[in-house]
């Protein structure tokens, strides 16, 4: 009997704009795969939470409620003008009620004390509510992943940074301090494109070196592989462009979807990551 997989970073209709995943279609597509559960993980945001937990109950399905936090290096009260505002992505998933309800403070205040462009957490209040939560190093977009490969994320403002692995070592240990040894993971991922696997070798050392299990995850967007081309159409409405613009933002391959159990096992093999 081949192991389960179950996806821990996916994007559904309320990551608005961005995610292109209906709620039903998701809990539908990994039940029909045998995967006993599936998280949401929005960016910033939980509008999904109610329609989600139903729809996975009426799928048999658990479901793992979870969010893509804007984390910002420095205080959440600060406004630094725009190009020199820093954000990096991190997933959080609640393992207990007490997580469930830190989760929901963190994401208020992350509107109330630090919306700027973006609903932002800072360590201070990540430490302030990290019970019952598990955290990821998270996608190209997150702090350590920025430390590595820092031109790789185009979506957010991340400038003036050069690979420095010392200081993404001392970033993912400061986020292993904050929720427990146990509840950090540093999340890998391939989708064929180059920044992944330019930086794979340090994020598997990093992990070695501070001893976090790793998280294999897709960042899916969409349900299914023949939805990227919708999905990209979001994308030109999300940031105002057509999609014949040359420089527009666009995602760099097609594979952001809800990949089967067999597939993930098939990019992640247990004999080269574990």
């Amino acid at each position: 009997m081949e192991k389960s997989f179950a996806h821990l970073h996916v994007h559904t209709e309320f990551s608005m704009l961005d995610g292109a995943a209906r709620v039903k279609d998701l809990v539908r597509a990994v039940a029909g795969d045998g995967q006993p559960a599936v998280a949401i993980t929005d960016h910033g945001v939980m509008y999904g939470v109610v329609d989600f937990t139903k729809a996975a109950a009426d799928a048999g399905v658990k479901p793992i409620i979870g969010i893509e936090a804007y984390v910002t290096p420095g205080s959440r009260f600060e406004r630094p003008p725009r190009r020199q505002d820093t954000r990096y992505h991190m997933n959080l998933l609640a393992t207990s009620e007490t997580g469930y309800q830190n989760l929901m403070a963190l994401a208020s205040r992350a509107y109330l004390e630090g919306f700027y462009y973006k609903p932002r957490m800072d360590a201070e209040l990540l430490a302030e509510y990290s019970e019952g939560l598990v955290a990821t190093s998270g996608c190209l977009g997150g702090h350590v992943p920025q430390l590595l490969a820092p031109d790789a994320s185009s979506e957010e403002g991340n400038r003036d940074q050069i690979r420095d692995f010392d200081a993404a070592l001392e970033a993912a240990s400061m986020y292993q301090d904050i929720f427990g040894k146990e509840n950090y993971f540093i999340e890998i991922q391939n989708h064929g494109i180059p920044a992944q696997a330019a930086i794979m070798d340090d994020m598997l050392s990093i992990s070695k070196r501070i001893g976090a299990p790793l998280l294999a995850t897709n960042d899916s967007h969409y349900t299914y592989a023949d939805e990227a081309d919708a999905h990209d159409v979001l994308l030109c409405i999300q940031t105002g462009a057509n999609k014949s613009d040359a420089d527009r933002f666009k995602f760099d391959s097609q594979e952001f979807y809800i990949k089967s159990a067999r597939e993930m096992r098939a990019l992640f093999p247990e004999d080269e990551f574990l």
